[in-house]
């Protein structure tokens, strides 16, 4: 089975940055579709961003123009550079991989937001930002 170890949790200050690392083992990590999801008390876990093994991104409108997805294939590590953090950014951050039975169209059009169609997670990485 594939597994998922997220790292580069911490605390920051407002408009700060952290890169946050997921290494995932198992299976090449190149045949999934991976994501960033979050989640603070209460709330349901939401997507912040995806990518597929073709390089293709996708963002939540709350992190456009601050967070980047990206992957190292030789590495098989997912990253998630964050950038001008807010204090609304605070959640545990969780790395996820999909395997979907879909088109890349059906999946890039609306499922890759929805945690139900991921089959693997990480624990979580904790981030706080203060200001």
């Amino acid at each position: 089975q594939m597994q998922l170890v997220e790292s580069g949790g911490g605390s920051v200050q407002s408009g700060g940055s952290l890169r946050l690392s997921c290494v995932a083992s198992g299976y090449r990590f190149s045949n999934y579709c991976m994501a960033w999801f979050r989640q603070t008390p209460g709330t349901e876990r939401e997507v912040v961003a995806a990518i597929d093994n073709d390089g293709n991104t996708s963002y939540a409108d709350s992190v456009k123009g601050r967070f980047t997805i990206s992957q190292d294939g030789a590495k098989n590590t997912l990253y998630l550079q964050m950038n001008s953090l807010k204090p609304d950014d605070t959640a545990m951050y969780y790395c996820a991989a999909a395997a979907p039975q879909i088109t890349h169209g059906e999946w890039w059009l609306l499922r890759w937001r929805s945690s139900e169609e991921y089959n693997y997670w990480g624990q979580g990485t904790q981030v706080a930002v203060s200001s």
